[in-house]
């Protein structure tokens, strides 16, 4: 008899279509979930004779009281190394075995240049006025050349991001807390010496930074009061560490150019969110990760995870 396999989260479909599955064919059946599990109790329900499961991306939580209700359950399989959602000891403690898979950080970094660049040209409006027959010419972009980037965080992703602005001309400033002036000189950026120094002076801000409890809520209605009326934020991080409904004021109320996010904090988006009907706000369904290439590292790991364990010498994992 087979083991089942739930693919949590494939919307478009594609699980078993980006890696070979051949090689465990004959002892796992994958099985893909195209609609989201939005409670504990649909996911108990979908998930009560499944012996595997993979997870994509920390959208799905695994607290202790849905181990307690899923006692087939033998092997959670999440893409990446890290996973805040996932309650590591209760997962120890109910006998599931918990691996990771890499996960490149060029998707997200190319994700945020698309909207930084939409924003800034008003590449959305101008092509739905286009397709509609509407006016021609009806925004005047803005420009990059010679601009501030301002970078909240200068990790892995977010020094990718810097060396695209110094591709642009852009005079690139970065802020952490734990930035020192030698991190940010080996990226070749300024630090700048405070967060709100940073949003003052910046004309676009990006969101590079974890979500933990220091960062959420690290941009609320006093930190977008301090940015310019003409300046835009991009955050494809994580949305609890902006402050959605001050984003939602700011933008309403003009107190900034624009936004562009592609992190929500219900995922998917509700169709009645007001994040949805936001003025000056572009916005994708949290796509930074969503890639030929990287999804073919996550089901293709998944796939060695599932096999090393099946052997009995786990690989990745987590905790």
């Amino acid at each position: 008899m087979k083991l089942r396999c739930a693919l949590l989260d494939d919307f478009q479909g594609v699980g078993t279509a980006f890696a070979d599955w051949s090689a465990i064919a004959d002892r796992v059946e994958p099985v893909p979930f195209r609609e989201h599990f939005a409670t504990e109790d649909e996911l108990a329900e979908a998930l009560a004779e499944f012996d595997i499961v993979v997870t994509l991306r920390e959208r799905v939580p695994f607290p202790a009281s849905l181990f307690a209700r899923l006692p087939r359950l033998r092997l959670l399989i999440a893409s990446g190394m890290r996973n805040s959602v996932i309650d590591l000891a209760a997962a120890e403690a109910h006998g599931v075995t918990v691996c990771g898979t890499a996960s490149s950080g060029t998707p997200p970094v190319e994700l945020t240049w698309a909207l930084l660049l939409g924003l800034a040209r008003g590449i959305m409006a101008e092509n739905d006025a286009l397709r509609g027959n509407g006016p021609w010419q009806s925004t005047v972009g803005a420009d990059l050349h010679g601009r501030v980037l301002g970078l909240i965080g200068l990790g892995r992703i977010g020094a990718l991001v810097a060396r695209v602005g110094v591709a642009f001309g852009m005079d690139v400033v970065a802020w952490s807390r734990s930035l020192t002036d030698e991190g940010a000189a080996q990226a070749g950026v300024r630090r700048a010496a405070s967060k709100e120094e940073l949003l003052r002076e910046s004309d676009f801000v990006s969101v590079h930074v974890g979500l933990n409890e220091g960062t959420r809520g690290l941009i609320g209605d006093a930190e977008l009061d301090l940015m310019k009326p003409s300046a835009y934020l991009v955050n494809t991080s994580r949305a609890a560490i902006v402050d959605q409904a001050a984003l939602i004021a700011a933008l309403t109320e003009g107190r900034i150019a624009g936004a562009a996010v592609d992190v929500f904090d219900v995922e998917p988006l509700p169709a009645d969110h007001p994040m949805r009907t936001a003025p000056r706000l572009l916005a994708t369904p949290h796509l930074g990760y969503v890639t030929r290439d990287n999804y073919g590292r996550y089901y293709g790991e998944a796939i060695e995870d599932i096999a090393a364990f099946l052997a009995g010498d786990p690989i990745r994992r987590l905790g």
